[in-house]
């Protein structure tokens, strides 16, 4: 299966690192096709200029200044989000590759007076998330985990209608442990192992 993977940490050294190889040895061993995009990395820009949100809903001139992250999404059939959970949501560059990259005439068909919006992202037939928050699992709860909601929800909404969808989070992180952490990761490669084929 075609698989991108987007990863978002700035830091080379960091356990989401950990996390991201896990991913990718995972999904290597279960033969899939995979691309991953560093964010961090690659310096992705995830400010939108004032001339690119001018050209935001022009069909095919809003595509040329993240051409090869559209072809990324256009090209996978499942997308796996690696990424800390900060503030309940989504690290502001990957709300940036969001806006960005998730273009109209591209993943969804712009509303007229006669009909509404359309999905046009149904090649994408699964969506997984993998992330570290620092507050527990209730809290996270309570607070609503707006990141949480915004992939698997808003996102999914432009995907097949059978997407499916995989979240695993290691909460605490702020007080994780070795032991937990390893147990994270193991369930992390179980888990995908599964839900990927």
């Amino acid at each position: 299966m075609r698989t991108l993977v987007v990863y978002c940490h700035p830091c080379p050294e960091s356990f989401n690192a950990g996390v991201l190889a896990a991913v990718t040895e995972t999904l290597a061993a279960g033969g899939h096709d995979v691309r991953v995009r560093d964010l961090y990395a690659e310096g992705f820009d995830p400010l939108m200029s004032a001339d690119e949100r001018r050209g935001y809903h022009d069909e095919g001139a809003n595509i040329v200044p993240v051409s090869k992250y559209v072809d990324d999404i256009t090209w996978c059939e499942l997308i796996v989000f690696v990424y800390p959970t900060w503030w309940y949501g989504l690290p502001a560059m990957l709300k940036g590759w969001f806006d960005r990259v998730w273009l109209p005439h591209v993943t969804f068909s712009m509303p007229t007076d006669a009909k509404g919006s359309r999905p046009k992202m149904q090649h994408i037939r699964g969506i997984a998330v993998v992330t570290t928050c620092g507050a527990t699992w209730w809290l996270s709860k309570i607070v609503g985990e707006p990141g949480r909601k915004t992939i698997l929800r808003g996102l999914r909404a432009l995907c097949a209608p059978r997407c499916r969808t995989l979240y695993l989070a290691h909460y605490k992180m702020d007080t994780s442990t070795p032991e937990s952490r390893s147990r994270y990761l193991a369930m992390v490669r179980k888990r995908l192992s599964k839900f990927a084929n």
